[in-house]
């Protein structure tokens, strides 16, 4: 019995108003924004609260039928495309903010909330949730909570999983649990609150989170320091820690990024310098101006040729924004644009960059690279044509030796866009087979028919690794 036979259950469910099968739903549905990849759903569905979500996936775990959870569509790993069909799950209705709680600092929402509007309500209280991931403007907090999302604050204040205080998850089975509470101290069994940060809707559909909030900082700076030398950009990064120290934004930006941002942007970035610091601190403002001067004496003394400091709060927000717009700069130069990302240790970034910039001239790819210094998550981006296969075959190899040379130097293929079906094979890199074991257990216990988000993660084979020189 396929999707056709249980139609009329899931409509009594949902209403008819809420779905959607026609060709036109179904193509809008079938893809994330992963270039070069496309599956159409059988239907799209738009529940109206957590009953009916576990009304669904009850119906639909009996019948073997595929769910796939859908935020905005701002998935880069291919984690939101319905490969093996079935339904997809949006949150138009259950994009609510249910209650800001002051006295415990903290803020509850349903799953297809706006990450900017939580942002903007917490902060017009005096209250502050840091993860900021690019997509906020459009993404979702599911969305954030399932890829466990990063962003531009990550060095000081952490990422999505680090502000998740509980949960409330519909099970592949139908049975909804809740997870964690508003509590800053709880050790009763296992932490399954962060077993579902970041498990890419394999393991269940989330419907509501509560979320820590800390105060609004008091105030913020920002300066660019502008380097001939990639090394020296480095070392300036790890000098600053080593001086205790920690900006709430570190973030890299190589001359091929500087150049299509700039002329994207057009605020007066330079382009005729090997690469950027764009440094924020925030906190009171005694600690910001003494943070801010120091930095830039230690940009200054690591070969910093130009330090500039924003001189109003406007100027600032440009270079954020800017920041923010890189992977939009670089789309407007080919039909395609894929953006990966890498972590490794902070101490290994200039050897990092380095390294993508041999691949990127050996694969004869023009690789644009910017990220978060701070924490070591580069994101090398790839402008080019999937109509173009010669030349997709040699973006698939390069990046396949990027992620490598981030295993080789201690990292990790993924620091904050998953793993979907993109880099599903060449998850055992990093974990080996003994942990793939693992995490299959739990998927295989939790989902045992494989109906949440399947194809995800686990990859059929496994890419075969050769170790890259450095």
């Amino acid at each position: 019995m396929g999707l056709h036979d249980v139609k009329d259950k899931l409509i009594a469910i949902v209403g008819a108003e809420n779905y959607e099968d026609s060709k036109v739903s179904r193509l809008v549905y079938s893809y994330d924004a992963t270039p070069d990849m496309q599956a159409l759903p059988d239907a799209v569905l738009s529940p109206r609260n957590t009953k009916e979500v576990s009304e669904i996936v009850k119906l639909c775990n009996e019948h073997k039928i595929p769910i796939v959870p859908r935020g905005s569509g701002s998935n880069l790993c291919g984690g939101t495309c319905p490969i093996e069909g079935g339904i997809v799950l949006l949150f138009k209705h259950m994009n609510q903010i249910l209650e800001l709680d002051e006295e415990n600092l903290t803020v509850t929402v349903q799953p297809g909330a706006i990450t900017l509007d939580i942002i903007n309500t917490v902060e017009a209280k005096g209250l502050f949730y840091p993860p900021d991931p690019s997509s906020m403007k459009i993404s979702t907090i599911g969305g954030n909570i399932n890829e466990n999302s990063g962003g531009l604050r990550g060095l000081k204040y952490g990422v999505t999983r680090d502000y998740v205080l509980a949960l409330e998850v519909v099970l592949p089975n139908g049975d909804i649990v809740r997870t964690g509470g508003k509590l800053a101290k709880d050790v009763a069994g296992y932490d399954l609150t962060r077993l579902y940060v970041g498990s890419e809707g394999t393991l269940g559909v989330i419907t509501e989170a509560t979320l820590k909030l800390v105060p609004k900082p008091e105030t913020k700076k920002v300066m660019l320091a502008h380097y001939q030398d990639l090394e020296a950009a480095a070392r300036t990064v790890s000098s600053i820690i080593a001086h205790k120290i920690i900006p709430a934004t570190m973030e890299f930006l190589d001359q091929p990024t500087l150049k299509v941002v700039e002329d994207f942007a057009q605020i007066g970035l330079p382009t005729d310098v090997q690469a950027v610091l764009l440094i924020e601190q925030d906190g009171p403002p005694e600690v910001v101006a003494r943070d801010m001067q120091k930095m830039a004496e230690l940009c200054k003394a690591e070969q910093a040729v130009f330090v500039q400091v924003a001189e109003t709060d406007a100027e600032a927000e440009a270079l954020m924004t800017a920041r923010r717009a890189a992977l939009s700069a670089c789309a407007r130069l080919k039909p395609t644009t894929i953006l990966e990302d890498a972590t490794v240790p902070r101490s290994e970034i200039a050897r990092m960059v380095r390294g993508i910039n041999k691949i990127a001239e050996k694969y004869q790819l023009n690789i644009c690279t910017f990220g978060h210094a701070g924490d070591g998550n580069l994101h090398p981006t790839v402008p080019t044509d999937a109509r173009d296969h010669e030349e997709m075959e040699r973006v698939e190899e390069a990046f396949a030796e990027i992620f490598e040379l981030a295993i080789d130097l201690g990292g990790t293929i993924t620091g904050e866009h998953g793993v979907g079906v993109m880099k599903a094979p060449y998850l055992e890199w990093k974990l080996g087979k003994e942990g793939i074991g693992v995490m299959k257990a739990i998927k295989q216990s939790l989902d045992p028919n494989n109906i949440m988000n399947p194809g995800k993660v686990f990859a059929k084979e496994t890419r075969k690794r050769v170790v890259v020189s450095q």
